[in-house]
């Protein structure tokens, strides 16, 4: 047996234990049942495997690290179940996930009635749900993992995976930062890393993903400055909601400035300022020392001239002294 499509049923019980004699076993959708318990270690004998889709089940524990020697597999789905544990860290051996990938089949090998329309794969990317016939589908090449309870960081070694199409890790627990290296992902076209508690920087190589017309990082832990790049400023302008959740996060598109990153003043500018401040200074200092030189000059006056002294209790006379202390003060400044 080498296609086993039994996705969208009610069928339940534990992973088939009898598929582990199915070695040439190409194509396994159990999506969309009520599967429970854990994923079993033998799954990485089945060796032929190029589309896994197990996802909403209720399968739980650990992926097996066992399926990263499934070097043929090039679609891998276990969203909405209730997985846990950590995401394997050997994701490098996902070979048919990479660029340099092992050949393809020929569509017309799995054709059904000699109709390659038929819809065999249902994907979730760029946040629809997308289904490929048997022709597209051999070119399908994506991880989801969304909806389980993963924790412990993204791997650096699912950057080598430079084939894949989507990846979804949304709405888990997953920590640490992003992987410097995501620009080496050449081919993602949609990635989504949402509701998660990544913290740290996003990386400047996220820009290089010339190919991507759908990502989404909200709901995390982000912070700094967001990068720049045409393909980036497209998607967000297209679904402004991109970096929603993440209050660490400044700079454009968004409209919170980043700290220090004020534009400094125009040496003219700052110059001119100076001067000006100069000059007030210059003022206020003129002009108190008028008005302590103009009441030294009045009170000397009064000391050492008698008839100034009784001319003082004539109004006219003070009037012409308090006018003769404004024109000596005025003269000062």
């Amino acid at each position: 047996m080498q296609f086993l499509l039994s996705g969208n049923n009610n069928l339940s019980g534990k992973f088939p234990y009898w598929l582990r004699n199915s070695s040439k076993l190409v194509f396994l959708d159990l999506g969309v049942n009520k599967f429970y318990g854990t994923l079993p270690a033998w799954i990485g004998e089945l060796v032929n495997l190029r589309f896994l889709q197990l996802n909403h089940n209720m399968f739980m524990g650990d992926i097996p690290v066992n399926i990263t020697k499934l070097v043929l597999l090039q679609h891998f789905s276990l969203a909405s179940n209730n997985i846990s544990g950590s995401i394997p860290s050997s994701l490098s051996k996902l070979t048919a996930m990479t660029i340099e990938h092992p050949p393809r089949l020929d569509p017309q090998w799995y054709s059904f009635d000699g109709d390659t329309n038929t819809e065999i794969l249902s994907v979730v990317m760029k946040q629809q749900e997308l289904k490929y016939g048997t022709f597209a589908a051999n070119e399908m090449v994506g991880v989801d993992l969304s909806l389980n309870h993963l924790t412990g960081g993204i791997p650096d070694d699912i950057c080598s995976l430079n084939g894949l199409l989507n990846l979804n890790l949304s709405w888990n627990h997953l920590t640490g930062k992003i992987p410097v290296k995501i620009g080496d992902m050449k081919s993602l076209e949609s990635l989504d890393l949402s509701r998660n508690n990544l913290f740290g920087e996003i990386p400047t190589t996220l820009s290089d993903l010339t190919f991507l017309s759908s990502f989404d990082l909200s709901y995390n832990n982000l912070e700094g400055t967001i990068p720049t790049g045409r393909q980036l400023d497209t998607i967000y302008n297209e679904n402004p909601s991109v970096y929603s959740g993440n209050i660490g996060l400044c700079g454009p598109p968004l409209e919170k400035s980043c700290p220090g990153n004020d534009a400094p003043e125009h040496p003219n500018q700052q110059q001119g300022s100076e001067n000006g401040y100069n000059t007030v200074l210059f003022f206020y200092f003129g002009l108190t020392a008028g008005f302590v030189t103009g009441l030294w000059v009045v009170f000397c006056a009064l000391l050492f001239h008698r008839a100034w002294r009784n001319a003082i209790s004539d109004s006219s006379t003070s009037y012409m002294i308090m006018c003769t202390c404004l024109l000596l003060l005025l003269g000062k400044v």
